[in-house]
């Protein structure tokens, strides 16, 4: 579990329990026993599990408990607290559908082949208004094929990330994988949703001749990167792929030029300057990405000016358009970028990891040579992005440092750094 976000409350362990064991009527003003539940995800010890536990089972019917309630259950599945599935699996039958849908969450988290508590949660199945997607996708990544012909109707099922979940689970327990070019076809989906749940049912499923595909899905790169990296170890773990079948796709979605993705959006008619710029502010980045496109494409000449006017208003603070603009001042070889480029390198927030790879690779496109000692510091990064970035990066500006990272703790780099030193032989 990625845990550089888990500390944003402030709390201690200690603080936290006591917290989230205080009894309603006695809260201050600015309490929040949900946040202490959330927090108490950071700490894996049995005083924590058990203090989620305790918050579990109060079961007052109010808001402010509900809410707790399913936070709770969540810190629980993050911890992958198998001794609270007792408890949990009580909840399969809660009268609120969002406990019920985080306890599915949570289940599949801790893992079970407990019959009684996985027949209770494909039942779930054959009651109105759940959250099907996740009944499914914990069914299939369960193991439990009992479900099989309770899961085969959503296959059909109008919401798109419903069915594409219901599509791989099928094709898992039935061994006939001729359907999963059906998910791969709605990586190019207009729902945003549609895209991420691809990408997971894609992993799911082990279907390892979707990498090339997902590479070029109009999503933010954190999520192709995910599922091509996890596709990688997977297969090459168990034989069926190599380095060399990946590099390709794993560069392109970290490069991640929009010439080399597949957009799902388009404007009626070209967009003005300003209206492109603030597309790059979009939550959907397959937006983003066309506004990229058409600001390389028309604007090259007004649009430094602009990306520094962006930035100085709005983007220094949001990281997806500080990701966005980072990546454009390499493409537009922007020489007077250098600093600001140096800056996002170092940038030390774990919002803006992203783009530290991204300044890496814009430093790379300006060729200024000045960038390499800057570059050198970020090979003993834990980011394995930013190390992989900073080796195409050099490469790019003649630095021979690769060797440093030929043992590397990631394969990636190990992998990549192997490409790029001298054979001896």
């Amino acid at each position: 579990m990625d845990k550089r976000f888990l500390n944003l409350f402030a709390l201690t362990e200690d603080e936290a329990i006591a917290l989230l064991d205080t009894p309603l009527a006695q809260l201050a003003e600015d309490d929040s026993r949900y946040v202490a539940a959330a927090q108490l995800a950071a700490f894996p010890s049995e005083a924590a599990v058990n203090a989620l536990i305790r918050a579990v089972q109060k079961t007052e019917d109010i808001l402010d408990n509900r809410i707790t309630r399913r936070k709770a259950i969540e810190s629980l599945g993050k911890l992958k607290a198998k001794q609270a599935l007792p408890i949990i699996s009580d909840c399969l039958t809660d009268d609120d559908r969002y406990t019920v849908e985080v306890t599915v969450w949570a289940i599949g988290e801790m893992g079970t082949q407990d019959a009684e508590i996985l027949e209770a949660v494909a039942q779930l199945l054959e009651q109105p208004n759940q959250t099907y997607r996740v009944i499914i996708h914990t069914l299939a990544n369960l193991e439990y094929v009992p479900a099989l012909a309770r899961i085969r109707p959503f296959v059909e099922a109008e919401d798109e990330p419903t069915a594409i979940a219901a599509v791989s689970a099928v094709c898992r327990f039935t061994g006939d994988y001729a359907a999963m070019e059906n998910v791969v076809a709605l990586l190019q989906s207009d729902n945003i949703n549609a895209r991420r749940g691809c990408l997971q049912d894609l992993i799911d499923a082990r279907y390892y001749d979707a990498i090339p595909a997902i590479a070029r899905c109009p999503i933010s790169l954190v999520f192709r990167l995910r599922a091509i990296r996890t596709l990688a170890q997977l297969g090459i773990a168990a034989g069926t792929l190599t380095f060399a079948d990946v590099q390709s796709s794993l560069e392109q979605a970290l490069i991640d030029h929009p010439d080399t993705l597949t957009l799902v959006h388009e404007y009626d008619q070209p967009p003005a300057l300003a209206f492109a710029i603030r597309e790059l502010y979009q939550t959907d980045f397959g937006r983003c990405y066309l506004a990229t496109k058409t600001l390389l494409a028309r604007y090259a000449d007004e649009l430094p000016a602009a990306l520094f006017d962006t930035y100085e208003s709005e983007a220094h603070n949001d990281y997806g358009a500080h990701y966005h603009v980072v990546k454009l001042f390499g493409w537009l070889k922007h020489q007077p970028a250098y600093d600001f480029l140096v800056k996002a390198l170092h940038n030390p927030l774990p919002q803006f990891q992203k783009s530290r790879a991204a300044a890496a690779l814009a430093l790379g496109e300006l060729g200024d040579r000045r960038a390499i000692s800057e570059l050198v510091r970020c090979l003993d990064t834990p980011i394995w992005s930013l190390k992989y970035a900073t080796l195409i990066a050099l490469d790019k500006l003649g630095d021979n440092n690769a060797s440093r990272l030929v043992e590397d703790s990631d394969w990636a780099v190990r992998a990549k750094a192997a490409t790029l030193v001298p054979s001896t032989i």
